[in-house]
């Protein structure tokens, strides 16, 4: 079996977000990138099912510049066997989408997470599926395969779902799938001579135009009140929070 996972290479979670450039650009000064969480999850699964079906191989795709080389090769010491990274930056969803399905031809799994926690668009793994004609589900907390049926559990509103379906298949996951993996200094050692395989991206137009970034408005200033002024919590919450 062949399996393709998709990572992005998204700020950690801690950093703090700054844009520059009349707000039109991130400034990453300072910021610390890691492999996208829910990413971290398809990545992991895909390592338990290589190491539960021999002959399995796994190979993580990336679409960003040389920076994300050291994102790729922690994918590489986790598990992953090669890797491909299309020379471009990951400008929108459609752009992305059209990229990784361009290589994802011939591959019987292509994994990813639900959603990348820069943009939070969550459409990529749909996108391919249409573009491969492919079955897509998203997203999933629970994959297990036999033989070629594939069986899920994936989130919906209000509860779960159980899914079957056959390969090949695109899904997008998130936990408890499996649990983050941590690579060892044997992983990290042999990351260091696995192929990464750079290419340019497929001619195509751009579907979206950035035009500016805004930070969410700064919070308000906490007024604390005496709890034995119930009378004035209420008066507040009614005629300033609005929320009674």
């Amino acid at each position: 079996m062949k399996i393709l996972v998709c990572i992005s290479h998204v700020p950690d979670t801690t950093s703090k977000i700054n844009f520059v450039d009349n707000s039109t650009k991130f400034d990453t000064a300072g910021v610390q990138f890691i492999i996208g969480p829910y990413d971290d999850y398809a990545l992991a699964r895909a390592i338990e099912l290589k190491e539960a079906t021999p002959g399995t191989t796994v190979t993580v795709i990336n679409v960003g510049t040389a920076e994300t080389e050291p994102t790729i090769r922690k994918a590489l010491a986790i598990g992953a066997d090669d890797a491909i990274r299309v020379n471009a930056d990951p400008t929108d969803s459609f752009f992305v989408a059209t990229q990784i399905a361009e290589h994802a031809k011939g591959f019987d799994l292509v994994l990813m997470g639900r959603e990348s926690i820069d943009y939070n668009s969550g459409v990529v793994h749909a996108m391919v599926g249409e573009m491969l004609g492919l079955p897509s589900v998203s997203p999933v907390m629970k994959l297990d395969i036999d033989g070629s049926k594939v069986k899920m559990t994936r989130e919906i509103e209000g509860g779960k779902e159980e899914v079957e379906s056959t390969l090949p298949l695109v899904a997008g996951c998130q936990e408890p799938i499996a649990e983050w993996k941590i690579p060892n200094m044997r992983g990290i050692m042999s990351a260091r001579t696995k192929p990464l395989k750079v290419v340019e991206p497929k001619a195509t137009e751009a579907s979206a135009v950035l035009q500016k970034f805004e930070l969410p408005a700064p919070k308000g200033a906490v007024q604390m009140i005496s709890a034995d002024n119930v009378a004035d919590l209420v008066t507040k919450l009614k005629n300033e929070a609005k929320v009674l």
